[in-house]
């Protein structure tokens, strides 16, 4: 099997994400729990961007051991200057350039011709590699770019340096069939020793399956951030793509270093200082991804988790319990395995009894709370 790198940009990328502000504690903080749970790169910001920027990537330069630091740069070699002095005292160092190669972004943003993006993408490259062997090169808007440009641009990075170029859907654009074609035609096109990585926004919601279907047409690296926020509608959700791989290595034959147990406590921590909640039906880390309601539902994980649950909470660093939710769906399977789950070991008539009670109360008031059930049973069984 193939290995697939995590490359997480919650420290710049998600850092974007209108009204969030990390400090730099959190950074930190976030950075050291990146690193525990083995995520091959972490992207520490963009640190020619302000003072303020530059400090907050050449602290946590000086602190990760294990995994690679990056830094973005324009194509622009005080960027470069700046990012190397942010980085160059990691135990390794990556230095991140783009350049846009979509006609719309050269025409109405840059007002640079393709010929002057060839040549800047040449030069600024190879000027990055006199500074670090680690140079990864992005072409921004890969995904609304004409196909044989950007090869060519691709083909100047790698054969000036550039040890792994990315794709980005830069606005979630593309869809997976046609990033999958885009991705296996530059692995076919553009000659060298290089890893192509994937950035994708999920502008259309695709950006997790945008990323897969990548991986599965060759792409060995996948960027993103953790809860899948940033930019506008925000990343890939790296903990989605992550824990696709691992249930999914039938399909993928594929498999990622990160320890998926510093999943769930990562996910918190990203919520907790960015000030984004959880919504509850998120994948892999939402409140409900391992509760269940309804009374058929209930039956089916209570004689096996695995008739309606993929994966194991545990391997997200989530306890086991917690996985009946009562309310007016809930059925007789259910009810029991929570009165078993709090402690209480009762007759079937009792259950009969607490059953009636608890379906009149859960048709007008919704779900009923462990305290609530406790309750119950306190005031319809006698000796409890």
């Amino acid at each position: 099997m193939e290995r697939v790198y995590i490359f997480d940009t919650t420290l710049r990328d998600g850092d974007q994400t209108p009204g969030v502000n990390l400090k730099l504690e959190q950074k930190i903080e976030i950075a050291k729990e990146l690193e525990r749970a083995r995520v091959d790169v972490i992207e520490a910001g963009f640190a020619a961007s302000s003072a303020g920027e530059f400090e907050n990537v050449k602290t946590i330069a000086s602190i990760i051991k294990e995994s690679t630091v990056a830094t973005l740069c324009r194509t622009v070699s005080r960027d470069i200057d700046i990012g190397w002095e942010a980085v160059k005292n990691a135990a390794n160092p990556r230095i991140h350039v783009f350049i846009s190669t979509s006609d719309i972004h050269l025409q109405t943003m840059m007002k640079k011709s393709r010929d002057e993006v060839l040549e800047i993408t040449e030069n600024m490259v190879k000027y990055a590699k006199k500074y670090c062997s680690d140079i990864e090169f992005s072409a921004q808007d890969a995904t609304r770019s004409d196909w044989d440009f950007l090869i060519k641009v691709l083909q100047i990075a790698v054969k000036n340096g550039a040890t792994t170029i990315n794709i980005p859907d830069t606005v979630g654009y593309t869809v997976p069939e046609e990033y999958s074609l885009l991705i296996k035609t530059i692995l076919e096109k553009v000659d060298g020793k290089y890893i192509v990585s994937t950035h994708c926004h999920d502008d259309l919601g695709l950006a997790v399956a945008n990323s897969l279907a990548a991986v599965k047409a060759g792409a060995r690296q996948v960027e993103g951030c953790i809860n899948g926020i940033g930019e506008r509608a925000g990343n890939t959700a790296l903990e989605e793509v992550i824990m696709a791989i691992k249930i999914r290595k039938d399909f993928f034959n594929l498999w990622t270093n990160v320890d998926t147990t510093r999943i769930y406590n990562l996910s918190k921590m990203v919520s907790s200082y960015s000030g984004i909640p959880i919504q509850p039906n998120k994948a892999i880390v939402g409140l409900n991804a391992f509760r269940h309601q309804s009374g058929v539902h209930q039956h089916g994980v209570v004689s096996n988790r695995m008739n309606y649950e993929i994966i194991d909470p545990q391997d997200i660093g989530l306890p086991k319990g917690g996985i009946i939710v009562l309310n007016k769906n809930s059925g007789r399977h259910g009810l029991k395995a929570k009165l078993n789950e709090l402690g209480f070991q009762l007759t079937e008539d009792q259950i009969n009894k607490v059953f009636e009670k608890f379906k009149k109360i859960a048709d007008s008031k919704g779900e009923i709370k462990d305290e609530e059930l406790v309750d119950i049973v306190k005031e319809e069984i006698k000796n409890f």
